[in-house]
């Protein structure tokens, strides 16, 4: 946005919030509060929808709510003794980093702050955990949004809280709907239930529209949502929105992964265990280091070529196509650098500006040079490798994108690249089969780095894939191992779909200990 949001404003669409007001279980005579209202959406909603008994708050008086009750004061002021039976509404959404610095001292006097978070959380927690503390017993509190804090490790303070004082009944999961202008995200409606009677599930509904927003009939209805039950949330644990046969299946997953040695650094084997994981080079401006036509380069122009994988020439175990990228170290000067590579001169001179203009990390950099060539020596290893792109959508799939890379070829900042560790006995073509298999795909998908349909792909979270390695005093097990590469490299040299079916019956095989 052109001007810095400095509450965390983005406001909720009429028939969202009419349809979150349709959700309120108690009846209209009971106490209502809307805590950051912002323009006064949910309580047009609340007056249409009978409730008599309603209170707001809100931080910014410029926003123009024009109804009397409305109290244009911090919410996090407001003192807990005051009770409600239903809590409502869209909570601002700030990163730490973001937040203003007389929120931030705010912040720094406020009991419930500092009895269950620190400078990892954000704005959004407080709002939830305070608006909780507020209801009353089987009160309700709906709101909308990011569902990010769901499975994230510095949220767990939060749903530990959550968890000891009630429990989630239900969840409308958007996912990338653009429901606020501007932003990205994935988001949820919750309807949060404060009761110590626990609920044997949650029912989630999942939008069901491929794009557009929702109209009120569709919601009303449900007809835009698909239903499922998942089991209900627990302490100290990711909240996943996954139903009990997924969640059944990624813990037999990560059973199988189960160390029984001491290379692991927990209680599973993991990827980062047996490989060497790298985020791609950077160059600072790709259009100027590609270079399509190379015959009429001279010996050192041709000996500072490098064959580079980009993200949209990935498929998974094979690539589409590579691209030639100028790629130089040489400590020459200007005048040197135009007469050693005269051709690479000429290529440069319509990008000079931008060149020029590169982010250099604080240092000068020749315009002829990659501003980072990050884990450079990893890539130079005289091994094949695997390839991902750093990012992907997999909103309509069901696999990632690991290619098979041969040596020598390198990866650009928006693909992470792959490297058997020495301790590593598995063969490239055994862990390329693996990553791309759909056990790993599920897991991911809900235990990876998840924001909204887009799963991240930079070294920790690659790391952190639970891995089942071969038993190599099993002779069924070396057998299996040996099946798969040698299938794996037969699609990579021929592309016959047979042997894709013939790895994952393999993988079944492994993992089913029929060996």
């Amino acid at each position: 946005m052109a001007e810095k949001n400095r509450y965390g404003q983005y406001f909720t669409i009429g028939v969202i919030a009419d349809f979150m007001v349709s959700l309120i279980k108690h009846p209209k005579d009971s106490r209502v509060l809307e805590p950051s209202c912002g323009k006064g959406v949910f309580l047009d909603k609340l007056k249409e929808h009978d409730f008599t008994d309603v209170s707001a708050y809100e931080i910014d008086p410029t926003l123009g709510a024009s109804h009397d009750f409305i109290k244009f004061r911090s919410f996090l002021s407001v003192p807990t003794t005051e009770r409600y039976d239903v809590v409502i509404g869209n909570p601002p959404y700030i990163r730490w980093k973001n937040i203003e610095p007389e929120l931030k001292a705010e912040l720094e006097t406020c009991d419930l702050w500092n009895r269950y978070f620190n400078s990892l959380c954000d704005y959004l927690f407080i709002f939830i955990l305070k608006s909780i503390e507020h209801l009353n017993d089987n009160g309700e509190l709906i709101f909308i949004c990011t569902e990010y804090w769901m499975n994230t490790t510095h949220s767990t303070t939060l749903r530990n809280y959550m968890c000891e004082h009630g429990h989630i009944e239900e969840i409308y999961h958007f996912k990338e709907t653009p429901l606020f202008e501007k932003v990205t995200a994935s988001f949820v409606i919750f309807r949060f239930v404060k009761s110590k009677r626990g609920e044997s599930g949650i029912c989630l509904y999942k939008y069901n529209k491929t794009r557009g927003l929702p109209e009120k009939e569709e919601l009303f209805s449900g007809s835009c949502f698909d239903m499922e039950s998942i089991p209900q949330f627990r302490k100290n644990s990711r909240w996943l929105l996954a139903t009990e046969e997924v969640q059944r299946q990624m813990r037999e997953f990560e059973e199988a992964c189960v160390k029984t040695d001491t290379l692991s650094s927990d209680g599973i084997h993991r990827i980062g265990d047996f490989c060497d994981i790298g985020n791609g080079m950077v160059s600072g401006l790709d259009c100027a280091f590609q270079i399509k036509e190379t015959g009429s380069l001279n010996a050192d122009e041709k000996r500072s070529l490098i064959d580079v994988f980009k993200a949209k020439d990935l498929d998974a175990y094979r690539n589409r196509n590579s691209t030639k990228y100028i790629f130089i170290q040489d400590n020459v000067s200007q005048d040197g650098f135009k007469a050693k590579y005269p051709h690479f001169a000429d290529h440069f001179a319509p990008f000079m500006e931008r060149l020029e203009s590169r982010y250099c990390y604080n240092r000068y950099i020749p315009y002829w040079e990659f501003v980072f060539p990050r884990n450079q020596k990893l890539f130079e290893r005289k091994e094949p490798r695997i390839f991902v792109p750093c990012k992907e959508r997999i909103s309509n799939k069901n696999h990632f994108r690991f290619c098979y890379a041969p040596e020598g070829v390198y990866p650009t900042q928006d693909v992470t690249a792959v490297f058997r560790k020495k301790n590593c006995r598995e063969s490239i073509e055994f862990l390329l089969a693996y990553l791309n298999n759909v056990r790993v795909f599920e897991w991911l998908s809900f235990n990876g780095v998840v924001k909204g349909a887009i799963v991240e792909f930079s070294e920790a979270p690659i790391a952190s894939i639970p891995y089942r390695p071969i038993n190599w005093m099993d002779a069924g097990e070396v057998r299996l191992h040996d099946d798969i590469t040698r299938e794996v490299g037969e699609y990579l040299s021929d592309g016959l779909e047979e042997h894709l079916g013939n790895i994952n019956h393999l993988f079944n095989s492994l993992f089913n200990g029929q060996s």
